[in-house]
């Protein structure tokens, strides 16, 4: 009797478990244009069933692969390895995709449950011994294999993935390996949250008037909406988000209240309270120089640069003061000319890092007769959006066409698909533009599916663009700034690197390339927004219609060079940091803004500048996947610099070069190494010259 019951009990749990699989749209084939994420249908109660079914599942396949009787193989083990884990990729894109774009407690809850659930998962998978042991005997035997070039990557970064992994670890080490894992899993979460509370708590009320002086109408207009939202009738709101911080930067002439949105902007984490990071901080760099050491290595940033083009911090140092000395040099000139501004106005003050933008637009001005306010009604947002595709088409015949038909997760979201210029379907594009309290900030592309092949079949990519840029506002479009149409651009080329991707294993397509060859696809497209030709294609003003005029065209070009000193000398500074906090060899770590303002005492950093990023906020490299790669993004200006150089010495939509770049750079994804790569497409070994001279720091 006793049996019979646990029989029914068992038969029941199966049956409630298949009616609440049939009920959750994860697990079954999305019914939707191009097998895009149902999102209309996918509720929060549907993660964790799913997160714990794919481990399920993955653990399965797992199993099988070990206790195959055929000798190990490239197809019964590394690649059937590689196969595994179908529902897990695909619970974990939709889910990390609306936990940084659209948000809110219950996905971080689960976040922070799925974490350490996760860590396990693949500690599980990495340090199993005989599964170690089927992928070391295919690796021992790659001579007499006959791979191709990207199954020999494949084996190549399955192997090390395992060693990285901890699979050599001796048992005792295993168990403190798996704990380091599952407490930084949670770590970088709880960082990257304290981030996003820390932003969206700080307004600045503004109830006269006056205190409006010297804004654009858009970014008045804007404060005006954002007060209406809060309840705050008469009253204008300002915020640290971007759309709305820079403009004040730039315009307000009120210096306390610069001085208020500044450093209520750099001090996120910082300020002592339950959202500080400061003590995360020091947790997270102790975590990963022990795992570091575990492995072998001595710093967290030898651990992270062996698998990059830099190879090692030597390399990385060296790079960065071959742009540091001339950037610093040029922000000294620059800061010359501001504090010589303030002095023409009459101030008495001494130039500080709440003026530079204020004052930089004042130069600006008066050196070149141009201002940001000039140039934004020609930046319309769907213009701009436009002159990238237009770019795309002129470059590879892509087409994009607006899609109604397919689910978003937001309304402010739109789908485009995107076709050959023979009409066949190339991949899925979402692009997300505004800022929102439910989205963490900057700017960024991620996938929600990545490119493959599979049994004869191409799975064809679905990819997202995600901003925070200037909404509309009334009858006021929205209007970019020059550096938001370069982020467009710059995403976009992010974007490109997913939908062109033409591959074969998931874990090497698109974007899955070294950190410091990554940026390359996305900072290449930011060269083609300045040139002539291609402004007039999109840059048109939203109330007449009106071409962006030569004259105006031509202020943009002599004041290319202008203020580049100081965005170099803020975005180096911040690589500094990075590289510091990643190369340090004791784990006992002192206070944290004493280690930064010592990491910047180092370099020389001048006072009116700050670093981009400040330890607290620094989500880069404590929350994201940045750490001991932030340097990554002048490396890759080193590339994009020489790259573009190919079609600046030639056509700037030569085919036979965008063609090769395609076909080398964007559609190989990491199925070659990068430098092999990219001689491929340039001939040569990149030179730092064309970079120097693009940004007048020769």
């Amino acid at each position: 009797m006793k049996l019979f019951l646990r029989v029914m009990m068992v038969m029941i749990l199966v049956i409630l478990s298949c009616q609440s699989q049939k009920e959750n749209p994860l697990f079954s084939d999305y019914d939707t244009p191009f097998a895009t994420p149902p999102f209309h249908k996918v509720k929060n109660e549907h993660y964790m069933p799913a997160f714990e079914e794919g481990m399920r599942q993955q653990k399965q396949e797992v199993a099988a692969i070990i206790s195959n009787p055929e000798k190990p193989t490239f197809e019964n083990t590394v690649e059937a390895l590689e196969r595994s884990g179908a529902l897990l990729t695909k619970v974990s894109n939709v889910f990390y995709g609306l936990r940084s774009a659209h948000t809110n407690d219950e996905i971080q809850q689960i976040s922070k449950d799925v974490a350490p659930l996760l860590s396990k998962h693949s500690d599980d998978i990495n340090l199993n011994e005989k599964l170690f042991e089927r992928v070391n005997t295919v690796y021992d035997q790659r001579e007499q294999l006959n791979l191709s070039t990207e199954q020999s990557m494949l084996l190549q970064e399955t192997y090390k993935g395992f060693v990285r992994g901890g699979a050599n670890l001796p048992e005792d080490k295993k168990a403190e390996f798996r704990e380091i894992n599952k407490e930084l899993s949670l770590l970088t979460i709880q960082f990257g949250e304290n981030v996003l509370k820390e932003t969206n708590e700080f307004e600045m009320v503004i109830e006269d008037e006056n205190d409006l002086a010297g804004l654009p109408e858009g970014v008045i207009s804007a404060a005006r909406e954002a007060a209406q939202e809060k309840g705050y009738e008469g009253k204008w709101v300002f915020t640290i988000h971007k759309p709305s911080l820079i403009p004040f930067l730039q315009f307000s002439p009120k210096r306390e209240l610069r001085e208020k949105m500044f450093k209520a902007y750099i001090n996120q984490g910082n300020n002592n309270n339950e959202l500080d990071n400061k003590e995360i901080i020091k947790k997270i760099v102790s975590l990963r120089l022990r795992r570091a050491n575990l492995l072998g290595y001595q710093t967290h940033a030898d651990y992270v640069l062996e698998e990059n083009m830099a190879k090692n911090p030597d390399n990385v140092y060296k790079l960065l003061y071959q742009v540091w000395n001339p950037a610093l040099n040029k922000s000294k000139m620059e800061a010359s000319l501001l504090q010589k501004m303030i002095d023409k106005e009459g101030d008495s003050f001494d130039l500080q890092p709440w003026d530079w933008w204020y004052y930089a637009e004042k130069v600006k001005k008066a050196e070149y007769d141009l201002d940001e306010e000039m140039l934004r009604p020609y930046l319309k947002l769907e213009n701009v959006r436009e002159g990238a595709f237009i770019l795309a088409n002129k470059l590879w015949g892509l087409t994009f066409e607006e899609r109604k038909d397919i689910p978003v997760y937001h309304p402010d979201v739109k789908v485009f698909e995107v076709r050959e210029a023979d009409g066949s379907h190339v991949g899925i594009l979402y692009t997300d533009y505004f800022p929102r309290a439910s989205k963490r900030g900057g700017a960024w592309m991620g996938s929600y599916r990545k490119q493959y092949r599979l049994n004869g079949k191409n799975y064809t990519p679905v990819i997202v663009n995600v901003f925070n840029f200037t909404k509309p506002s009334g009858d006021t479009p929205s209007l970019l700034s020059w550096e938001e149409t370069e982020t467009l651009f710059h995403e976009f080329g992010h974007a490109l690197h997913g939908l062109l991707s033409d591959r074969t294993y998931e874990s090497l397509t698109g974007t899955s390339v070294p950190r410091d060859f990554v940026e390359l696809p996305s900072q290449i497209m930011e060269n083609w927004v300045s040139e002539p030709e291609v402004l007039k294609m999109f840059a048109r003003h939203y109330q007449t219609g009106n071409v962006i005029p030569d004259e105006l065209i031509r202020k943009i070009e002599r004041a290319a060079k202008f203020n580049q000193g100081f965005k170099y000398v803020e975005r180096l500074a911040a690589s500094f940091l990075d590289m510091d906090w990643h190369s340090i060899t004791d784990t006992s770590v002192t206070g944290v803004m004493i280690f930064e303002n010592n990491s910047m005492k180092k370099i020389g950093m001048i006072p009116e500048i700050v670093t981009r990023y400040h330890s607290p906020y620094f989500r880069h490299i404590f929350s994201g996947g940045y750490a001991a790669g932030y340097y990554s993004y002048t490396w890759a200006e080193v590339l994009d610099s020489d790259a573009f150089q190919a079609f600046k010495e030639t056509s700037l939509f030569d085919q036979k070069i965008a063609q090769s770049y395609r076909e080398n750079i964007l559609a190989t994804g990491g199925s070659e190494d990068p430098m092999v790569l990219y001689r491929r497409f340039r001939g040569r070994d990149p030179e730092i010259k064309p970079l120097l001279e693009k940004r007048g720091l020769n």
